[in-house]
């Protein structure tokens, strides 16, 4: 019988909900390009309860122990003395949340002599090092498109608020105030404007199916093109490289996923590409951008903005100064994780532990890494590679 060790974020500070602000929650019949969604055999949870923190526990208990299975689940991941580093050694299967990853090292990934599968509860698995569970036949699955139209959404929400200047605006009527030209001296219309993604997957395209109604021009880069008839349908300009984007872009939103070909692809001279005054959303990764480049870009005015929900690394230690740095709109890592979404991913995870199990194959639009090299949707998304380094800072992290 196997070990799951899972690993999600803290319950609430004023504990596990005993009630919800809505009685149901809705959900899509298939998702746009005909992928169905999650079609586990059967769950132990009600649809739109917290399923992604401790008590939580992703539905998962009740299934796993009726069929012999052992689960730990903890949200203690940093640091050597971690219940996630005690417990990894006999571990079969490690499950985490891209909103508190388990960064599985190659130094972990070889203290873990009997892993055989990392999932994450969510979309995205540069928290592995995807190198290193290829030298190990380690598979690496997600749940591909559970939360992708939420993310969607939040981006859409990030735009305007950054734009229309809303967050100071919000603070003005919390600290009784009523200084109109205080909030409307850094507020415009997006009507008109530029607005670009870089990579238009799942995401980056309903971003801008979002986007389209608000008849801004719409701009792309993607190394897979679009189909002409999409490009034609939303007045699409494509783009085949970063810096031919950013020139002509006051929005743009980075809808990638993050490997070493794209880490830290914003950076110190890419932003100086950008037209002065643009803005940046970023709920893909944090390691997109280089850290200390986004904080000088905002404090000279080539940003006039940047919001997102991604850090790196996660949790974000507390002195990390995007927290701190001007005109921001972050939030702790969110975008994905909405009960709507728990929703799909726990059973989407549950999907996947019932096909390792059984012995049935993993759906290719899930798996990442299988039989030692990147395969399914991993083979189209990611480049082979690690970037895990520097994750180790996510302990210094204190929670309050």
């Amino acid at each position: 019988m196997a070990k799951v060790l899972c690993v999600l974020y803290d319950d609430p500070v004023t504990g596990y909900p005993t009630s919800y602000a809505r009685d149901d929650v809705a959900q899509p019949s298939i998702y746009p390009d005909g992928q169905t969604l999650p079609t586990p055999k059967g769950i132990d949870f009600k649809p739109g309860t917290l399923l992604g923190s401790v008590s939580g526990e992703l539905g998962l208990r009740k299934y796993l122990e009726t069929n012999g299975h052992t689960l730990v689940v903890t949200s203690s991941k940093d640091g050597a003395d971690s219940v996630l580093d005690k417990e990894l050694h006999d571990a079969e299967i490690i499950i985490s949340q891209p909103f508190w990853p388990a960064y599985m090292t190659a130094e972990r990934i070889a203290k873990a002599k009997k892993l055989k599968m990392i999932v994450t509860a969510g979309i995205g698995s540069d928290h592995t090092d995807l190198e290193a569970a290829n030298k190990h036949n380690i598979t690496v699955a997600e749940v591909t498109y559970c939360n992708s139209h939420s993310v969607a959404e939040h981006v859409l929400m990030m735009i305007l608020s950054q734009v229309r200047n809303y967050i100071p605006s919000y603070k003005q009527v919390i600290d009784g105030g009523w200084n109109i030209a205080d909030c409307v001296s850094r507020s415009y219309d997006l009507e008109a404007m530029s607005v670009g993604t870089v990579a238009a997957g799942r995401i980056g395209l309903r971003v801008l199916r979002l986007l389209h109604p608000f008849d801004v021009k719409l701009h792309y880069m993607d190394r897979h093109r679009l189909p002409t008839a999409v490009e034609k349908e939303l007045n699409l300009t494509y783009h085949s490289t970063l810096e031919s984007l950013t020139k002509v872009c006051d929005v743009v939103t980075l809808n990638c996923p993050l490997h070493p070909e794209t880490e830290h692809m914003i950076n110190e001279k890419t932003l100086k590409n950008f037209k002065r005054g643009a803005y940046i959303i970023n709920t893909a990764r944090g390691k997109l951008c280089d850290r200390d480049a986004i904080v000088a870009a905002l404090k000279s005015g080539q940003l006039a903005g940047y919001a997102g929900d991604v850090w790196f690394p996660q949790p974000a230690p507390k002195n990390h100064p995007w927290r701190t740095m001007p005109h921001h709109g972050m939030t702790p890592h969110i975008s994905g994780t909405s009960l709507t979404a728990q929703t799909r991913y726990a059973a989407g995870t549950r999907e996947i532990l019932e096909c390792y199990f059984e012995g049935r194959p993993i759906r290719d639009e899930y798996l990442i890494v299988q039989g030692g090299k990147l395969a399914g949707v991993g083979a189209h998304s990611y480049s082979d590679g690690n970037a895990t380094k520097g994750s180790e800072e996510a302990a210094k992290y204190k929670k309050a």
